[in-house]
């Protein structure tokens, strides 16, 4: 194989259509869709999909988009990006702010979408000329604010044949050109959980005579998170953490039933299996002790994602060779989930943080706020580094190998 000046490739690629690339986030920021309702976003990527002459499919819900890249000659990977936004009001005073009321793209979906879109026109135009060693599947999953997208993506068959997949997110607390890579789980398992206490309701001044229904209430909120921590191994760092809690409507009325409701946090994949066991065991003990009765709804989120150890050093060289020696930094574990997990229980890949504050800059932004914005030249660095990261891994999967060929044919 002879070597290529893939960093040349791509600076002269963004010289051409970074313009583009950019007024297209700018296009789908201002036009935000929730979750499985990206039908405008959806035609967006098809039809420019379309025009660079690839044959994108519409997911069966008729948002989302699969396309693949290439022969299947060689090993298969997948790149994805999410394309849902938020139920939140965009904040911020600039010409591409959203034009939906209640609705913005306050997690950067709007750039994960325009960085795969902007590689999977590089990408394409490297199949053309017979450059690319295998097939690359583009993933523009709907819905993963609210679980359920990478579920759909894989019940119409968006991960078969695949052999690795990778995803980024943005990340403000990293500067454009930096990426954020951790081996082991990076984002946690997100599971809500509903209980309803019911009981014999009376006088406060007779507790004897009833089932004191709050107070058992209260000993099941501090109970079980106490006793779940003594049941697994502390560093899964599983959590159960309240958000509501109602009973009862005067002081002097002992109520006959109660709800809380929360969520279950936990970034080990086995503890992640065990935790609904668990707790119902434990929920049963509690309310039992206290003659109350109490049923539990367990809904499954996401699982943790975990990273394997080979897709992070793909990454690694991928970053290093078109981003340059540094620009790979570790980054810390999150509680919070993202549904790529689901994806990661089935084949091996790992997901990024890319790199969104401006160099220098003391902004402080976070995600999931209607002030969140990016610096908009991390888009380039985000084409370069997922189109490196496809050749990296599809070489590797070739065998082609050594560790000095890729530097050779990525230098």
């Amino acid at each position: 194989m002879r070597a290529r000046d893939l960093r040349g490739e791509l600076d002269t690629f963004l010289a051409e259509v970074e313009p583009e690339l950019v007024d297209f986030r700018r296009d789908i920021h201002m036009h935000p869709e929730l979750a499985f309702a990206e039908y405008r976003t959806t035609q967006r990527i098809a039809a420019r999909l379309s025009d660079a002459g690839l044959m994108p499919s519409v997911l069966p819900k008729g948002t989302g988009v699969l396309c693949d890249v290439g022969s299947g000659d060689g090993p298969t990977i997948a790149l994805r990006a999410d394309i849902d936004a938020l139920a939140l009001s965009d904040e911020k005073d600039v010409p591409y702010r959203s034009t939906v009321p209640g609705v913005c793209h306050a997690c950067g979906h709007d750039v994960h979408t325009t960085i795969l879109l902007g590689t999977s026109l590089f990408l394409a135009r490297q199949a053309e000329a017979g450059l690319l060693p295998g097939r690359v599947r583009l993933i523009f999953q709907p819905a993963e604010e609210l679980p359920g997208g990478a579920l759909e993506v894989m019940a119409s068959g968006g991960i078969t044949e695949v052999d690795r997949i990778f995803g980024l997110h943005c990340d403000p607390r990293l500067d454009v050109g930096q990426v954020g890579l951790r081996v082991g789980a990076i984002t946690s398992a997100c599971d809500k959980v509903k209980i309803r206490v019911s009981g014999p309701g009376g006088h406060t001044a007779r507790p004897h005579l009833t089932a004191d229904l709050v107070f058992a209430l209260a000993k099941i909120l501090t109970e079980l998170p106490a006793a779940l921590s003594r049941r697994v191994d502390p560093r899964s760092s599983l959590s159960l953490v309240w958000g509501r809690v109602e009973a009862g409507s005067v002081a002097n009325a002992i109520p006959d039933d109660g709800v809380a409701e929360g969520t279950v946090r936990c970034l080990d994949e086995a503890a992640w299996h065990s935790a609904p066991d668990m707790i119902k065991s434990l929920l049963e003990s509690v309310a039992g002790a206290y003659g109350v009765e109490a049923k539990m709804d367990y809904t499954r989120g996401v699982p943790p994602v975990i990273n394997d150890d080979v897709s992070i050093q793909m990454l690694t060289e991928a970053a290093e060779r078109v981003l340059g020696t540094g620009s790979a930094v570790p980054t810390e574990q999150s509680l919070g989930g993202e549904d790529f997990g689901w994806y990661l229980e089935s084949i091996p890949g790992a997901f990024a943080r890319l790199g969104v504050r401006k160099p220098g800059s003391s902004e402080r932004r976070d995600i999931h706020q209607g002030t969140f914005d990016v610096d908009e030249s991390c888009i380039g660095v985000g084409v370069r580094f997922m189109a490196a990261t496809a050749f990296t891994a599809l070489w590797e999967g070739n065998r082609l190998t050594p560790t000095e060929h890729i530097a050779e044919a990525l230098a």
